[in-house]
């Protein structure tokens, strides 16, 4: 692959997994299709069984634009609409984007130069939260501190180098297809697996804060918690499932939510001095929240904390209470064949 010249640019398949995306799917298509990109370009969106009007808005989108088609996904599981997009579309690169995402200009262009230039398997760059709501605004500060997520470069930024993983992704067509695409039975954690089975083949996967997607956050506490749970659950699952995968920052939010519980019981049973955990915990984020808090509304300053300890105490519980069942059912689907995960994404 070359992206010297404009004749020499490959043409790029954007995939979208999309479930009850009525809110967003026009913007982000909109945003796909403005793209300054002078290689073909073609949609694929996936649909989940949407209950409210995701199916109509497609329609109208793939009828406004020849670019867009759409494909079934009566699972909708994100992994089985991943790969039925990447079988419904035929283009030398896969640009991966959510239906609640916002590419910035000149995204797929820069994706494509750095894919030649670093002859890299995946490039991906800063999942850039921006909430709308007061509460999504405290969301968007706390998905991008350090306080929340750690030193994930995808999140916080960082200088272009080689990672573990990026946001989203924009993929070589010719690695996909190798590797079989995303592994179904993750329903959660497949952009880490893929990655992470791409690095074990030789793979170089590429950060570059040079690419940005504006991500709208989950728009209750309640879907956070549930959102983050997931997180942690499945991450937990990948650790069992390619051993020797888990790191110290994955290790942070269950440690903290044991340290917390432990601290408040036995402070309760025992001795108050065992309440300095937890309230060592709740000074670290309320003082974090000051300082990352900084520029929002005095509502979303308020709500942050909450963001925070939400985010933290749910990625721990998921992760902690993660059922060795749930591990066992995935290692039971491996196959013995790279390419057969997710069936031949060869086939169209």
């Amino acid at each position: 692959m070359s992206a010297n010249t404009a004749e020499e640019l490959p043409a790029v398949s954007v995939i979208m997994p999309v479930l009850n995306e009525e809110r967003h799917l026009r913007t982000a298509v909109r945003h796909i299709l403005e793209q300054e990109y002078a290689g073909g370009l073609e949609v694929v969106i996936a649909l989940g069984p949407s209950t409210d009007r995701t199916d109509e808005i497609a329609a109208e989108l793939a009828a406004e634009d020849p670019r867009v088609h759409t494909v079934p996904n009566p699972t909708g599981r994100t992994p089985a609409a991943l790969n039925a997009a990447i079988r419904g579309s035929g283009n030398p690169v896969v640009v991966r984007v959510d239906g609640h995402g916002m590419l910035t200009p000149g995204y797929i262009a820069t994706a494509v130069r750095l894919l030649d230039e670093k002859d890299a398997a995946n490039v991906g760059g800063i999942m850039h939260a921006e909430g709308e709501t007061a509460w999504e605004k405290a969301v968007a500060a706390a998905m991008t501190s350090r306080i929340g997520v750690g030193n994930a470069a995808f999140h916080t930024g960082g200088a272009a180098a080689p990672a573990e993983t990026v946001y989203l992704g924009v993929f070589r067509r010719e690695v996909l297809e190798k590797l079989g695409g995303y592994n179904e039975e993750f329903i959660r954690a497949q952009d880490w697996e893929l990655n992470y089975r791409i690095r074990q083949d030789g793979g170089l996967i590429w950060f570059t804060p040079e690419l940005r997607v504006s991500y709208r956050p989950r728009p209750s506490v309640r879907a956070l918690a549930k959102q983050y749970k997931d997180y942690g659950r499945w991450r937990r699952v990948v650790t069992r499932y390619h051993r020797g995968s888990v790191n110290l920052r994955y290790l942070a939010p269950p440690a903290a939510l044991t340290g917390v519980v432990a601290g408040l019981v036995l402070g309760a049973a025992l001795h108050p001095l065992f309440l300095v955990v937890p309230g060592g915990y709740a000074a670290a984020i309320l003082l974090g929240s000051l300082r990352e808090g900084r520029g929002l509304s005095l509502r979303a300053r308020l709500q942050l904390p909450v963001a925070l300890a939400t985010m933290h105490m749910c990625w721990g519980w998921g992760f902690l209470t993660s059922p060795r069942s749930l591990a066992r059912r995935v290692i039971a689907s491996r196959s013995p064949e790279p390419g057969a995960v997710g069936g031949s994404l060869a086939d169209r």
